[in-house]
């Protein structure tokens, strides 16, 4: 059974690359939005809810209907901003840093997700960055840590400093790369603020506060990730979440109507 699992698997993502690589066209189409209490950083999503995250909170709602279940919010001034979310199994893992503080320091918090409840954490120091989102793919963890061209007199760098990072599953540093001209002119000022990566074996990334996706992948060679295409999506930047139960969608937010978007990628 087991096998049978991984041969569906791999022909699905054998006929969505080649979907994506074949068509010209792609695009996002909204399907539903849901009105949320508070949607101002980014977006997690598993089978049954999807979880919205805050500067200094969480909240977990059903993923059809919209219903609010439940949240958490920081009442030990430890955390200082919340920024992307991703559920692996039975733990949500959400990004913290001190933004805006100098020297820029990141942690990643985890959390029981099914009562929200604050379980682990792993510090980075001031090491990376401002840690903005985080995903768990083919066994790697893969983080994003940002820069800023506001803070360049206090750092010496700016946004085109920002850097993604693979791990394993210990943490232990594997790789790192640095992101194309193209998609760091629109980042500026600002920086990558969420990624997720797609059912095509494509990282989709988002800037602060844009409505378009932009589409990378791991280049043959170098350091500098490889710019696939730009595809416009009903959001304001933040973050974003491929729901893996059901490949075909995607998540975001506009935080200054705090709402919820489920959009589905088509292909022309």
């Amino acid at each position: 059974m087991v096998k049978i699992k991984m041969f569906l698997f791999t022909i699905l993502l054998l006929a969505w690359n080649a979907s994506f690589s074949q068509s010209s066209k792609v695009n996002f189409e909204t399907i539903k939005t849901f009105e949320t209490k508070e949607a101002h950083q980014g977006i997690a999503v598993d089978a049954n809810y999807f979880y919205t995250i805050n500067s200094r909170g969480i909240g977990k709602y059903d993923k059809n209907s919209g219903e609010f279940i439940s949240d958490w919010t920081d009442d030990s001034n430890q955390i200082i901003h919340f920024d992307g979310g991703v559920v692996i199994n039975e733990k949500l893992y959400v990004t913290h840093s001190n933004y805006p503080g100098i020297p820029m320091t990141s942690s990643i918090e985890i959390f029981n997700k099914n009562t929200l409840n604050h379980i682990e954490t792993h510090s980075f120091g001031i090491r990376y960055g401002s840690c903005t989102w985080a995903d768990f793919y083919n066994n790697f963890w893969w983080v994003c840590f940002a820069h800023y061209d506001k803070f360049k007199n206090e750092t010496n760098t700016n946004s085109s400093w920002t850097t993604l990072v693979k791990f394993d599953k210990n943490w232990k540093e594997k790789e790192s790369w640095i992101f194309p001209e193209n998609v760091l002119s629109e980042f500026k000022p600002m920086s990558c603020s969420g990624g997720s990566w797609g059912p095509d074996g494509n990282l989709y990334v988002t800037g602060h506060d844009s409505a378009k996706v932009f589409v990378l992948q791991i280049p043959e060679m170098g350091s500098v990730l490889k710019y696939v295409k730009t595809i416009k999506l009903e959001i304001f930047g933040q973050g974003i979440a491929w729901d893996r139960s059901d490949r075909k969608h995607i998540y975001g937010i506009i935080r200054k109507n705090n709402l919820v978007v489920k959009s589905k990628i088509n292909f022309k």
